[in-house]
């Protein structure tokens, strides 16, 4: 597992590649919840999501041989666009996997940043496996990845930093890397810290598997939050998960477009519905805030068909 040193070297080793994120309020998210909030807005990071952070610190770790076979990933849409950034810096050749379904510009903006896009149909990881396998390709996973987690973990650090007050970390939930590196920095820098994650109803492996005792893997997962749609929980995130995180929610489809609406109304930003979860918790009266809150906006790169 990770250490505290770990992520601190990774965000050391990020520093000047990536963009450190501001982190926004309103005024107006404040009155209606009854709370101050602290909103870290990832979706200006580059290649429009948090997912940059772990997987070019993923790309950094790879040995010379593991660059020169190249590598290859699984995604709906966010790692896929991460993965071709940070491997076209490092001059690895980089292969990506996605559904048919996938989003456009996501799958375009793969393409534009060099990538291989693989458009598959049925079961995206074992697909993912046998390309991976068929061409010896590194693989990297989006999000089960201790190298990729301790990438995340940097954006924890900047929440210590930039929003110090925050008593309270909500964080959107898909497979679990993003929460796992964000509750492994702050938990280990400060355990007082309430970390809750926030999944939607119809993809929430991760409460099922913690309800399970054991990583658990659905046989669809589909929600207007694509980027939260994982069929499978990590055994590395559900083990960090478990220990480092205080609560876990899970939200309604309706309740995250009307939080998609309603954050981009009240602050203009451009958030996808995955990076709405957390507002969607608090749409629904599914958590009860008792001081400063943090809430990251996980990503952008909208589809805004989705919204009408």
């Amino acid at each position: 597992m990770p250490t505290l040193a770990d992520i601190r070297h990774a965000a050391a080793g990020l520093s000047g590649r990536i963009h450190r994120t501001p982190v926004i309020t309103s005024s107006a998210l404040d009155e209606l919840f009854g709370a101050s909030l602290a909103l870290k807005a990832e979706l200006f990071q580059k290649t429009g999501s948090f997912k940059v952070r772990g997987l070019l610190h993923k790309t950094l770790q790879l040995t010379g041989s593991e660059r020169e076979r190249g590598v290859i990933t699984v995604s709906a849409g966010n790692a896929a666009g991460a993965l071709a950034w940070a491997a076209r810096d490092a001059g690895v050749p980089a292969t990506v996997v996605m559904a048919s379904t996938a989003v456009q510009a996501k799958v375009d903006a793969a393409r534009a940043y060099g990538a291989r896009v693989e458009l598959v149909e049925g079961d995206l990881i074992a697909a993912y496996e046998a390309i991976r396998d068929e061409r010896q390709l590194t693989g990297v996973h989006p999000f089960d990845d201790l190298d990729v987690i301790t990438g995340h973990g940097s954006l924890g650090l900047e929440l210590l930093d930039d929003a110090p007050q925050a008593r309270t970390v909500l964080v959107p939930v898909g497979g679990g890397g993003l929460i796992s590196g964000v509750a492994l920095a702050l938990k280990l820098s400060d355990p007082s810290v309430r970390i809750v994650g926030v999944e939607p109803e119809s993809a929430d492996v991760v409460s099922r598997s913690l309800a399970a005792g054991s990583p658990q893997k659905l046989p669809a997962a589909r929600s207007l939050a694509d980027g939260l749609a994982a069929p499978v929980c990590g055994t590395h995130t559900f083990g960090i998960i478990q220990q480092y995180v205080d609560e876990l929610v899970r939200v309604g489809e309706d309740a995250l477009l009307d939080a998609t609406r309603l954050v981009m109304s009240r602050t203009k930003l451009a958030l996808e519905p995955a990076a709405a979860a957390p507002f969607a918790a608090l749409l629904e009266g599914k958590l009860r805030l008792t001081g400063p809150t943090a809430a990251v906006i996980s990503g952008g790169n909208l589809d805004v068909s989705k919204l009408y």
